[in-house]
């Protein structure tokens, strides 16, 4: 498999995208320090935001989502494999199902459970290894939730924070969709469908609940 290509929702040729990694092209950084500082530029440069989700393709691609100040975690996921592609490293989106432990009372109201799914992640191909890295969580938004920000170091596994700094349970993974080499849009939408039916008789496959 190529894990280094463009796709159409990989599009590192676009301007927009070269533009946002321009920054990390430098000869002077390794591989490893390109990709912990993309990853940090998407983790805290766009705000999570579970609740705003547009099922059309388009809004998939990397260059549209670019052009936003926030997304879920599948938006991150794109944009972060996007930019590290289009920086010689090789990535790859990787889906799972998560459930959260903490501020879920909105998840639960408004999707009837804790459980988020798909929750998209990044594999990055770093000193001959893969090694997983999410950066959906902005920082700002892990201080409000009283969680340390998830860091990446570029050798471990970077995928969730299991505890707030309470000592309570914060995130944990219930099932693992494995990895793709593509955004695989079509999983990804009967996911959806089979655990939040409700949003997809909404007009245009759209759901905006803006929840602040």
């Amino acid at each position: 498999m190529n894990y280094l290509t463009p796709t159409y929702f990989f599009d590192f040729e676009n301007e927009d995208i070269q533009h946002l990694i321009k920054e990390f092209q430098s000869d002077s950084l390794s591989q490893k320090e390109k990709a912990i500082q993309v990853y940090l530029k998407i983790r805290d440069g766009w705000r999570y935001n579970a609740y705003q989700i547009n099922f059309n393709k388009e809004a998939f691609r990397a260059s549209e989502i670019s052009q936003r100040s926030e997304g879920h975690c599948l938006d991150k996921a794109v944009l972060l494999t996007t930019c590290l592609r289009g920086l010689g490293i090789p990535a790859r989106v990787h889906l799972a199902k998560v459930k959260n432990h903490i501020a879920v009372d909105k998840l639960i109201e408004k999707f009837g459970t804790n459980e988020l799914t798909p929750h998209g992640m990044v594999g990055v191909f770093l000193n001959e290894k893969w090694v997983k890295s999410s950066p959906a969580f902005n920082a700002s938004l892990c201080e409000k939730c009283n969680v340390v920000p998830l860091d990446f170091d570029g050798e471990n596994d970077s995928i969730f924070q299991e505890y707030n700094r309470g000592g309570n349970e914060f995130m944990e993974y219930i099932e693992d969709y494995g990895h793709f080499e593509d955004l695989p849009l079509d999983f990804i939408l009967q996911n959806m469908k089979d655990h939040y039916s409700q949003f997809f008789d909404r007009p245009a496959g759209q759901m905006h609940l803006n929840i602040k």
